[in-house]
C-alpha cells in the first residue's frame, strides 16, 4: 500500500503542472463569476446606487473603518507570529507590522498576493533585518497557515450554527453543509492534536520548518479567527438594514465569498466576491447591496492600498539613505 500510494504521488508531481492547473482553474472562476457580475449589474440605476451611498450613516461607516483597522491589526500579528516559530525573535514588532500591513494590502489589491505580497516581505525583511528569501519563504507559509486555520475555524462553526447561510452560496442542502462543518472542525483537532503529541516539520532541508505545537496552534486560530470575524464585522456595518440578517449568517457568507475571490488571483477577488455577495443575497435590493460593497472596497482595499504605497515609498526614498543593516541574532526555531 506504501509503495502504491508512493508512485500515485510521483506521479502527480512529475506529470501535472499543478501552477497551471492552479492558474487555469483561477481564470475559470474569474470568466464566470464576471459574466455572471455583468448579468447581475445589468439594469442597475448609478444615481441609486450613490443614493444608498450618501444614505448610509456616517456613524456606521466610522465604525466599519475601525473594525476594517483591527483587522489590518491583526494581520501584522500572522508576521510576527511566523518571525518567532521560524526562531527570529530579534525582529522588532514595528519591522513585522509594517511588512504585515504593507504585503497583505499590496497583495489584496494586486492579485496573486503570494508573489505580490511576498515580494514587498522579502525587501522590507531582508534591508531592515537581514532575512534572507527562504526565511521570508517560511514567514510566508506560516502566515499563510495561520489564514487558512482560522477559515477553517469561522466556516466550521458557521456551517453547523447556519448551514442555510452556506446554502446561499454553495446550492447545497443545509444538511450537507451541517456535515462539512463537523468535518472542517473534525480536521481542524485532528491537526491540532497531531501537531500537540510530537514535533511536526514540514518541507526538507534548509526549507524545513517546524509546524507550532498544539498551544501554539490555538493561538493561530484565534489570530486568523479575529482578523476574519474584524472584516466580517465591517460588511455587516455597512449592509442595508432591511431586511435583516444576523452576524453569523453575513460571516460565512463573506468568508465564502472571499475565499472564492482569493482562489480567483484578481486584484481584491474583483468580480468573483462581488458576484458571490449579490446571488448568495439576493434577498436585499441590489442597489443598496452594491452601494455597501463598494464603501467596503473603499475602506477595506482603496485607502490601506494607498497607505502602504506611502509607507514602502517613503522606505525607499527618505529613509533608504539611512538605514543599517546589521547581522541578526539567531536562534533554532522552537514549537510548543
Amino acid at each position: 500500500m506504501h509503495d502504491w500510494w508512493r508512485s500515485i504521488d510521483g506521479f502527480l508531481r512529475e506529470r501535472v503542472n499543478w501552477h497551471r492547473v492552479g492558474v487555469v482553474l483561477g481564470l475559470s472562476i474569474t470568466v464566470i463569476a464576471l459574466y455572471v457580475l455583468y448579468k447581475l449589474l445589468r439594469g442597475i440605476d448609478p444615481r441609486e446606487v450613490l443614493d444608498a451611498i450618501r444614505q448610509t450613516s456616517a456613524l456606521n461607516i466610522f465604525i466599519a473603518a475601525l473594525f476594517v483597522a483591527a483587522g489590518y491589526i491583526t494581520l501584522t500579528f500572522y508576521d510576527y507570529f511566523a518571525l518567532r516559530t521560524i526562531g527570529r525573535d530579534e525582529v522588532p514588532y514595528r519591522t513585522a507590522a509594517i511588512a504585515g500591513f504593507t504585503s497583505y494590502s499590496i497583495g489584496h489589491n494586486v492579485g496573486f498576493s503570494i508573489f505580490s505580497g511576498g515580494t514587498v516581505r522579502f525587501r522590507i525583511y531582508s534591508t531592515a533585518s537581514g532575512l534572507s528569501a527562504v526565511e521570508v519563504a517560511k514567514i510566508c507559509f506560516i502566515a499563510g497557515l495561520t489564514f487558512w486555520l482560522g477559515n477553517i475555524a469561522v466556516l466550521g462553526l458557521g456551517f453547523i450554527i447556519h448551514p442555510e447561510a452556506a446554502a446561499a452560496v454553495d446550492r447545497l442542502p443545509p444538511a450537507v453543509n451541517y456535515a462539512a462543518g463537523v468535518m472542517l472542525l473534525a480536521l481542524l483537532a485532528a491537526y491540532t492534536i497531531w501537531v500537540s503529541i510530537a514535533d511536526r516539520k514540514f518541507g526538507r532541508g534548509g526549507w524545513s520548518v517546524t509546524l507550532p505545537g498544539g498551544r501554539l496552534t490555538l493561538l493561530q486560530i484565534s489570530i486568523g479567527v479575529i482578523d476574519l470575524a474584524c472584516c466580517a464585522a465591517a460588511m455587516y456595518m455597512l449592509m442595508p438594514a432591511e431586511p435583516p440578517i444576523d452576524f453569523i449568517s453575513l460571516a460565512v457568507i463573506f468568508i465564502a465569498a472571499t475565499l472564492l475571490g482569493f482562489a480567483s488571483h484578481t486584484p481584491g477577488g474583483i468580480g468573483v466576491f462581488d458576484a458571490t455577495m449579490l446571488i448568495a443575497l439576493a434577498q436585499f435590493n441590489r442597489e443598496e447591496l452594491v452601494g455597501a460593497l463598494l464603501l467596503f472596497r473603499l475602506l477595506y482595499y482603496i485607502i490601506p492600498f494607498a497607505l502602504s504605497l506611502a509607507i514602502v515609498a517613503y522606505r525607499e526614498f527618505v529613509m533608504k539613505p539611512r538605514r543599517i543593516v546589521t547581522k541578526p541574532r539567531r536562534r533554532p526555531s522552537t514549537a510548543a
